[in-house]
């Protein structure tokens, strides 16, 4: 028998070790960059390039780029700095169309002087900056040129320095771009080539797409004649292959993980108007048309032979509290239990007082399941509740834990869906037979990390707010102009209105906060010597929390002060003021989230950041951000760049996949492409049961198949 030949091993399969100058020690630091295999390698793109491709004159030199030309030394020596008389070693060069300063701040004197001697002629590489009028670099690379030596011919003498565009990698400590441009050189020379994609060939025709060997090649090691800003730009047809390749697979799973839901059989419910009908006529209020529409989509949805799975997106005070009490009453007439989980007591609270209120005008049962209840009362709901006794349960995580067990759950509300992840919504959908599930979020997400977080979902927006609502007017004030809010807020409290002041709480363990949360309330009753003020804070026990927030809701108290604990739920229509202290420390989402506290009547509300003495740039970007705007949406998608989106939704925890070379804020255009190829890939393939796609479904899960719970789709 002939024998078998030896299986090649493919780029993860190799380990770094294996590669040409990859000792103990590099290997030893690489892994702390993640990068383990060949395959790890090749996706770890440079973070920049440096065009070397020519040398330019000095007077063509731009600030703030890095830059290759060659001069002759016209000076060289130590000075001081005029400021702090520190020492410093400058070098003045001269290339005939102008002069440019040199500097060195930690060096070795003797090294330098014996280097540089005026006359001498070198090439310069290094980041050109401006200080006062005067352009200077600062440690440069030199290289030094024989006299009367021709420095083109160091643009042919070597490729891992000149005479090209350069890749700039990411780096660890103790290594050099020089060594790894050395070993990326040959590795992905001699590697690039067994990356192959198995995404169909008419796919790749169709998006006019490079293959991924030669996309991986050019983005180490760009051509010459290639378009330097749209490389830098992360624009280049390359990258762009590599980026479809990675949202093509993730978007594959979704498709799957999608299919699989429509494929269960859940509960097809009857819209019989029982209890709607009558809820409808008891508000005080018309539902908007965007609430009206949203209803129509979700009953729609839970009239379907499959589990609704629907995500509600709504900006704060849009009133996506009742859309969800409408579509639980459709559940509960149909004979069905609801369960609402939400990510805090003081949300469940909130969520408790509402749907308590008209479920018992409609003769329906509500129950709270909380962590301080007694043993004999816990008991008693969980009985109620598995004998069918129970309509609806509102409680945080204990919802969602081991001997809680429903007779029939129809219907699952998962309020602040970010909060939880996709494995809590997991655990809910157990606790019935495919219950259909509707997911509740006020912080407004881009639509590009919605496809991608929330890829089995279904989307509906409740973009209008209700009919006399007025838009919070947010003003920035610096921490020593603190006076004129207070000013203001004095006015509203003789109005006889109220007013939040938000201290920051950073950590739990962190007391100074609380501390000048605790202080503040004492020290502003020199401020408003005539009002009521109270302290909330995270600390209390929840009966503690209760009564404060009543005795707020009830007016006999004007100011509450407060952590964060008041970000969500928390509903006061008499409240207008809302003043932020330290609200640099706050990012954009809870900051929006907190302004939703006020604005909830038709009295104009307002919105005061009061900032640090010192704070950061993203911190000054956050702020202009809530001034310029009251738009979620908007504030979401400068919050998504401003952090990222590893930041932005705690993708880990979220289930969303991290993505070596893909951006969901830059590539939004190739994401949606990836996204109608893969689903319809998917379903010309009877959803990755034909012998044609074995491949790439295998693909799929050795990328993303554990990431995305698709263990169960066949």
């Amino acid at each position: 028998m002939p024998e078998k030949s030896p299986q090649v091993a493919t780029p993860d399969q190799i380990s770094l070790e294996q590669i040409s100058g990859v000792g103990p020690k590099l290997q030893e630091q690489l892994q702390k960059m993640g990068l383990n295999s060949v395959e790890d390698a090749l996706y770890h793109l440079p973070l920049r390039y440096e065009d070397r491709r020519q040398f330019r004159t000095i007077s063509q030199l731009q600030t703030g780029r890095q830059e290759v030309f060659c001069a002759k030394v016209l000076a060289a020596g130590e000075t001081q700095t005029s400021r702090s008389r520190r020492r410093i070693y400058e070098v003045m060069v001269d290339d005939g169309t102008g002069q440019i300063s040199l500097k060195w701040f930690q060096y070795r004197k003797n090294w330098l002087q014996k280097r540089f001697s005026v006359g001498q002629q070198m090439v310069i590489i290094g980041e050109v900056r401006s200080f006062s009028h005067q352009r200077e670099i600062h440690h440069p690379d030199t290289e030094l040129l024989p006299d009367g030596a021709d420095p083109t011919e160091l643009l042919r003498k070597d490729p891992l320095k000149f005479g090209r565009i350069l890749p700039v990698y990411q780096l660890t400590e103790g290594v050099t771009q020089y060594r790894i441009r050395k070993i990326w050189f040959n590795l992905v020379k001699q590697h690039s080539a067994s990356i192959v994609s198995l995404i169909p060939p008419t796919i790749l025709k169709k998006r006019h797409l490079p293959s991924l060997g030669a996309a991986f090649l050019h983005c180490h090691w760009p051509q010459n004649d290639s378009s330097l800003p749209l490389l830098e730009q992360g624009k280049d047809p390359a990258r762009h292959s590599i980026v479809y390749d990675e949202f093509f697979f993730l978007e594959l799973g979704l498709a799957l993980k999608r299919h699989g839901v429509e494929l269960a059989r859940g509960i097809s419910f009857k819209a019989e108007h029982r209890y709607t009908k009558p809820l409808n006529k008891m508000l005080p209020f018309r539902l908007t048309e965007a609430q009206r529409r949203v209803l129509g989509e979700i009953k729609h949805d839970m009239m379907s032979q499959a589990p609704m799975h629907r995500l509600i997106q709504g900006d704060v005070g849009s009133g996506k509290t009742i859309v969800a009490l409408m579509a639980a009453l459709v559940a509960i007439e149909n004979g069905t239990q609801v369960a609402v989980v939400a990510p805090t007591e003081i949300l469940a609270d909130q969520h408790f007082a509402i749907f308590n209120h008209w479920l018992k005008e409609l003769g329906l049962r509500c129950s709270l399941l909380r962590s301080g209840l007694g043993a004999a009362e816990k008991r008693t709901i969980l009985q109620d509740l598995s004998a069918g006794r129970i309509d609806l349960l509102i409680g945080t995580h204990a919802v969602l834990q081991e001997g809680v067990e429903f007779k029939k759950l129809g219907l699952g509300i998962v309020d602040e869906q970010h909060r939880f992840g996709v494995l809590q919504r997991g655990v809910l959908k157990q606790k019935g037979e495919n219950p259909d599930i509707l997911v509740m979020t006020a912080t407004p997400i881009p639509r590009t990390l919605s496809m991608t977080l929330y890829g089995d979902l279904s989307l509906s927006v409740i973009d209008q707010l209700p009919p006399g609502r007025k838009p919070v007017k947010t003003i920035h004030y610096q921490h020593n102009k603190r006076s004129l809010a207070y000013e203001t807020l004095q006015q509203h409290l003789v109005s006889g209105r109220q007013a939040y002041i938000v201290y920051p709480l950073v950590e739990e363990t962190e007391k100074s906060d609380l501390l000048a949360a605790t202080e503040a309330s004492e020290t502003l009753q020199g401020h408003f010597p005539n009002a009521r003020i109270g302290l909330l804070h995270g600390r209390m026990k929840p009966a503690e929390k209760d009564a404060v927030m009543q005795t707020f809701r009830d007016h006999q108290i004007d100011i509450l002060v407060a952590t964060t604990v008041i970000e969500v739920g928390v509903d006061v229509t008499n409240a207008t003021i809302m003043l932020i202290e330290h609200a640099d420390r706050f990012g954009l989402a809870q900051l929006h989230q907190l302004r939703g506290r006020v604005g909830r009547g038709s009295e104009a509300s307002f919105c005061f950041l009061v900032s640090s003495e010192h704070y950061s740039e993203d911190a000054r970007r956050r702020l202009d951000v809530m001034v310029k705007t009251n738009d979620g949406f908007q504030i979401a998608e400068a919050d998504l760049e401003i952090r990222g989106p590893g930041e932005f939704i705690g993708t880990r925890q979220a289930g969303l996949p991290d993505f070596r070379v893909a951006s969901l804020l830059r590539d939004a255009r190739i994401l949606e492409q990836a996204r109608q190829d893969a689903f319809d890939y998917a379903q010309e393939h009877h959803y990755l049961q034909t012998e044609a796609s074995a491949q790439i479904k295998a693909e799929m899960f050795r990328r993303w198949g554990g990431r995305l719970d698709l263990a169960t789709i066949g």
